[in-house]
């Protein structure tokens, strides 16, 4: 009898002449394991699709599971060990880019471990430290089940300053691969910028080398980084600047394409100028806000530090299968700056491929007939191997808001998930150091209006005391971290499509600069919790905090490392960088670490040898089947 015959005879099925299973004992194991099993399929269609043939709804399901409980008995496998391999698969989520996904929402909505009941100082705390070699301005990135040489990790991927990506596995907390842009021997020197000598710039420091976040495509099993490097001819004494586009091997972190030097040239009369061209200038463009993957494009944007020499805005894309350039612009070609930083946040992209930027002080000159956008949003298009604006938004005072350094690009844009059938089914939320939070219509973003911003959907003034950072959504909240202000809630009404005027809960704690951005984690509409890291001491040294709130009530908070500081100390504070949460696991980047925090009961659970999906695993079980095949 064939193995699947076999495996259809000992079903415990109802159908019409299928004799039972052999022994309760195997129709209570079979019948709990397809149970379990269809709870993974259901959280994981995909993945079983592709390895296995079946899916939620498939007829083979029960097949299957009885033939692994078969495999099981010939190999004596414990149930519980199977049991947790579908267990694991089922609650794994990526974190693949910054804030989450394209809309930048923050939210994690598939945790399912971490809850507002078990997310407190005698549950939970710090796991693990991972040290790396520089600061780590880039949000932390976590991709699950990687296989490396046969072995399946859930694997964090850490981007920092002195120009490294390390990969770690977060169970046991290994090492399993470093890359490192620089080299210090040989005729060419490639160092990180100094922050003093180099750059003449404290914004960031002691030097800079990765700052933007990374994005990672699972199904090519690339990650692609942005580094900032010194290049030192020791034959001439020559020194050259350059910003480099990797596409690494999440598997072995080795690049996968040929790096690609960034170049632009793009007409304008701006600043810097020579001819009616702009080039791109390395030593003075910032590549800070995180990198965008979106119609196979990797979109790319920088800005400044320190507001030095003749910069401006470029948005420049780069086909991800061959790291060719594909488009290049610029948001000043004819004036100056215009620059976008967002204090690390990306730009946003919605569901037809739309591209949004935010940009900092500039010239602004749309109003009359120019092609300058300094403190706008601007909706672009990508076709054609090129950018085109579509829409904008300016504030009504945008020149007073460059005079005093009150720039609209301090903050991260915020795409609110699509409302259709309402008035106004595609919104963004943008708020800036003035602290005035814009709800506009993508479909029509208003453009420029004299005196007020009365064209656009709500405008709430003055509400929050300046943001350096972004906003999170979930369960139509958005939540706000200000400087010099509290963590804040603010309701979205989806019918009147309108924003609370003001918050309608907030933290007990004041933050100072920068503020946090905050993210969220829950299970579907279960659960929410709003992350932040504090970051008030960052000048010092002194130690980041993580800090967790009732996402339904922010004035009840449930949990800060400081209530246990010598378990749960972070390390030395940065500025911006928002917390990852996946799998359980809470992730907070510092200074020269990132630090790890989960349940404490379920880290020795967490660290036990993983069962291996291998090659010689699928023979072995192929070769069961062929032994119960010739019975």
């Amino acid at each position: 009898m064939t193995a699947t015959k076999e495996a259809v005879r000992l079903c415990t099925c109802r159908r019409r002449n299928m004799p039972p299973a052999e022994s309760p004992e195997e129709s209570l194991s079979i019948r709990h394991f397809t149970i379990v099993f269809r709870g993974c399929l259901r959280d994981n269609p995909k993945i079983y699709k592709v390895k296995c043939g079946i899916s939620p709804k498939g007829r083979n399901v029960r097949e299957f599971c009885v033939r692994i409980v078969q495999a099981r008995k010939r190999s004596k496998i414990p149930m519980f060990v199977l049991v947790l391999t579908c267990s694991l698969a089922s609650a794994q989520t990526a974190v693949t880019t910054y804030h989450n996904d394209t809309y930048r929402t923050g939210a994690n909505t598939q945790e399912t471990t971490l809850t507002p009941s078990n997310v407190n100082f005698v549950n939970f705390g710090k796991l693990a430290a991972f040290p790396v070699q520089g600061y780590v301005y880039a949000q932390p990135l976590y991709v699950p089940n990687v296989t490396i040489q046969g072995t399946p990790h859930d694997v964090l991927y850490v981007a920092d300053e002195h120009d490294a990506v390390t990969a770690f596995d977060v169970q046991s907390h290994q090492m399993l691969w470093q890359t490192s842009f620089l080299n210090n021997s040989g005729r060419y020197i490639i160092t990180t910028l100094s922050s003093y000598n180099d750059l003449n710039c404290t914004d960031l420091v002691p030097e800079v080398g990765i700052t933007g976040t990374p994005v990672i495509d699972t199904s090519r099993s690339t990650l692609y980084v942005v580094a900032r490097t010194r290049v030192l001819d020791t034959t001439t004494g020559q020194v050259k600047y350059y910003h480099t586009l990797h596409a690494l091997d999440l598997r072995t972190g080795v690049d996968n394409l040929t790096p690609q030097v960034i170049t632009a040239t793009v007409p304008g009369t701006g600043q810097g100028s020579q001819n009616g061209y702009l080039s791109f200038v390395p030593l003075l463009e910032a590549q800070r806000p995180a990198l965008l993957l979106v119609n196979g494009q990797i979109v790319i944007t920088f800005a400044s530090l320190c507001d030095t020499g003749y910069y401006h805005g470029y948005v420049l894309a780069y086909d991800e299968t061959t790291l060719h350039q594909t488009a290049a612009y610029v948001t000043t070609p004819d004036g100056a700056q215009g620059g976008m930083w967002g204090s690390g946040a990306g730009p946003a992209a919605d569901s037809s491929g739309n591209i949004y930027v935010v940009t900092g002080n500039g010239d602004f000159t749309a109003n009359v007939g120019g092609q300058d956008f300094g403190d706008s949003v601007i909706r672009l298009s990508w076709s054609g191997n090129s950018f085109a604006v579509e829409d904008y938004f300016t504030p009504w005072d945008y020149q007073p808001l460059w005079d005093f350094d009150v720039d609209l690009g301090s903050g991260g844009l915020l795409l609110l998930p699509d409302q259709p059938g309402t008035r106004y089914p595609h919104l963004l939320v943008i708020t800036g150091k003035e602290g005035t939070i814009d709800l506009v219509n993508r479909d029509n973003m208003g453009h420029w209006h004299e005196g007020d911003d009365s064209q656009i959907v709500q405008t709430i003034p003055y509400i929050l005391n300046g943001v350096w950072g972004a906003p999170a959504f979930w369960q139509n909240n958005v939540y706000y971290g200000g400087y010099s202000d509290y963590l804040k809630t603010f309701r979205f009404d989806p019918t009147a499509d309108q924003l609370s005027d003001g918050p309608v809960s907030e933290s007990d704690q004041y933050f100072n600069y920068p503020g946090p951005t905050p993210s969220v984690s829950s299970n579907g509409r279960q659960n929410g919790i709003v992350w932040i890291t504090e970051s008030d001491a960052f000048l010092n040294s002194g130690p980041a905090i993580l800090r967790a709130y009732d996402a339904n009530n922010l004035s009840n908070e449930l949990y800060d490392s400081t209530q246990n500081p010598h378990r749960d100390g972070a390390g030395p504070a940065v500025k911006f960088t928002p917390p990852t949460i996946a799998d359980g696991l809470v992730f907070v980047a510092a200074q020269m670490e990132v630090d790890m925090y989960g349940l404490l009961q379920s880290d020795s659970a967490r660290r036990a040898p993983r069962p291996r999906t291998t090659p010689d695993a699928v023979n072995r079980f192929k070769q069961t089947e062929r032994e119960s095949t010739s019975r």
